[in-house]
């Protein structure tokens, strides 16, 4: 492989972790800015946004996906995404609503990763890729976080509800999808352990009778 090819392999990582870097960026930006529209900290998620962008593309593109980068990627994602929705809620603390997504968002992931951890101790394998509902929740969260950060003062309260609340509804039916392809796996494979058991179980029989004296 040559250098630039090596150098390709970890760009994604890198960038993963460049995400990583900007969430601390983001949160001394946001509450050190005296300005009500945080510009600053709204130019750190839109550069966070897209570095996750070019992270998956050249993870794709060049064949770099790598245990580290499995971690690495979402764990970017969710800190920075949860790191905004907790600026967001804190400097809105009047609109309860806003606590509600902090707790939605937080649970999701609860959720999702302990479901993880289930299957790949007892199967052996990760929990499938974001589909598209999950995608399309994720950039809907993006998109109203940066717009309650952008348009704070043309937003009405009403307005800013209807906004996060449509986050919180694509998120909780992204949950109940994730929900539904974990249990569809543990079952395919609770039915293959049976399967496989009742083979065994029948070699097993087989032999003894070859076994009995004629």
């Amino acid at each position: 492989m040559t250098a630039g090819g090596k150098l390709m392999k970890v760009i994604p990582n890198v960038l993963s972790v460049f995400r990583i870097c900007l969430v601390p960026v983001f949160v001394i930006l946001y509450f050190t800015d005296p300005r009500e529209i945080k510009y600053y900290a709204v130019l750190i998620y839109i550069i966070a946004g897209i570095s996750d962008f070019f992270d998956g593309y050249f993870a794709r593109k060049f064949d770099a996906q790598s245990k580290l980068g499995k971690l690495l990627d979402p764990l970017g994602d969710k800190l920075m995404t949860f790191t905004v929705l907790i600026c967001i809620t804190i400097t809105n603390s009047s609109n309860r609503i806003f606590l509600g997504a902090v707790i939605v968002f937080f649970v999701k992931e609860i959720r999702m990763g302990i479901g993880g951890l289930i299957l790949h101790k007892k199967a052996r394998i990760e929990l499938p890729p974001a589909n598209f509902i999950g995608k399309v929740s994720t950039f809907m969260f993006f998109v109203v976080c940066a717009a309650l950060m952008l348009f704070k003062t043309l937003l009405s309260n009403l307005a800013a509800t209807l906004m996060i609340s449509a986050a919180m509804c694509l998120t909780l039916i992204a949950l109940a999808c994730y929900v539904c392809s974990y249990i569809k796996i543990m079952k395919s494979v609770s039915d293959s352990t049976k399967n496989i058991g009742e083979i065994e179980c029948n070699q097993h029989s087989a032999q003894d009778v070859n076994e009995i004296p004629q």
